[in-house]
This record gives structure tokens, C-alpha cells and sequence, in this order.
């Protein structure tokens, strides 16, 4: 049995590409009670804690755990809650070029885990105070890291990516069917 640890659903269809059949199970943890670490570290911890969580719980499964931030000058930058938020986000990204971090972690039912951190920069155009405006009326900011979803109207923001698109997304697919044929 695998078990995706993750509610996204970004995450379930890019995993259905490597696993055909899997089963989702978000774990019960309080993100918040972490302590902030550098980007890469971060990531990296929350996914092996959400991995964790459900491995306790499953031990039996493999278990597949991802966490996605957007950085900037080295600060996270998380998901905007208001509309002025996501302004702001995109407006300090516009013309610049930040790093995109998913810490992956695999847990397997004889207690090996692997962890790494996949990188991904991406460079948006300089943006006009109108074409923000009419990218956060969409409402698609307001769920995603760093205020955009590369994969929807967000990606008409994106001048260049150099590394992993699906890492963008929320899960880097070619990293993660390496890693579970690894193991095979």
C-alpha cells in the first residue's frame, strides 16, 4: 500500500503520473509548531514530519510526503490569505528571481526513509500594477506559495524556470520515481 500524506490535489494528479494507485491520507500536524529554518531546511523537516505522522500510523505502507515554499532573499514565503497580501507578494516578485523548495521524503514499510530537497529557480517578467491586479481577481493567488500556480494563469507571470516544472507545481515527479525505483 502506498500512502500519499498530502490533501493537494496538484500533488494527487502529479503522483498518479509515477503511482498509479495510492491512497490519501493527510498528516496530523501543526506546521506552525516547527521552528523556522532556512527555506531548504524547512521544507525538509515538514516533510519528514508529515511522513512521519502517517508512517506511525501506517506502518505497513510506503509513504510519500511532500512540503512546497517559495523563498525570496531567503525568507519563505507562504500562502497569501487576503488579496492585498498577494499584491504584495507578486509585486516584490515582479522582475526578480526566487527559488522554489520541495523537501520529498519516502518512508518504506522496513523503516528506510529517504529525504531530499529539490530546487527549482523561477524568474518572473516585471510586472505592471494591472496585470497583478487582473492575476489576483482571478482568486488563484490565494491558495498557492508565493501567491501564484505556475500551472494556471500564474505561469503567464513566469519569464524563465531553470530546473524541475513539476517541482513547481508541488511535487518533482522525475526526483520521486528515481527515488521509489531506487528501492525496487
Amino acid at each position: 500500500m502506498i500512502i500519499l500524506a498530502s490533501n493537494s490535489p496538484r500533488r494527487q494528479a502529479l503522483l498518479k503520473r509515477v503511482v498509479p494507485d495510492f491512497t490519501v491520507m493527510p498528516a496530523a500536524i501543526d506546521e506552525r509548531a516547527l521552528p523556522i529554518l532556512p527555506p531548504r531546511a524547512y521544507v525538509q523537516r515538514l516533510a519528514a514530519a508529515k511522513c512521519g505522522a502517517v508512517a506511525r500510523e501506517h506502518p505497513g505502507a510506503t509513504v510519500i510526503a511532500a512540503d512546497t515554499m517559495v523563498a525570496f532573499n531567503g525568507e519563505l514565503l507562504g500562502k497569501p490569505q487576503t488579496a492585498e497580501a498577494a499584491t504584495a507578494m507578486l509585486s516584490a516578485l515582479s522582475g526578480q528571481t526566487h527559488q522554489v523548495h520541495t523537501g520529498l521524503c519516502v518512508y518504506w514499510p522496513d523503516k528506510t526513509m529517504r529525504q531530499t530537497v529539490v530546487t527549482t529557480e523561477v524568474t518572473f517578467w516585471p510586472l505592471t500594477a494591472k496585470e497583478i491586479a487582473e492575476y489576483v481577481a482571478t482568486g488563484e493567488p490565494l491558495d498557492k506559495a508565493g501567491g501564484y500556480g505556475i500551472q494556471g494563469q500564474g505561469g503567464l507571470l513566469v519569464k524563465a524556470i531553470a530546473g524541475d516544472f513539476y517541482n513547481v507545481v508541488g511535487l518533482p515527479i522525475s526526483t520521486l520515481s528515481r527515488v521509489l525505483a531506487a528501492k525496487q
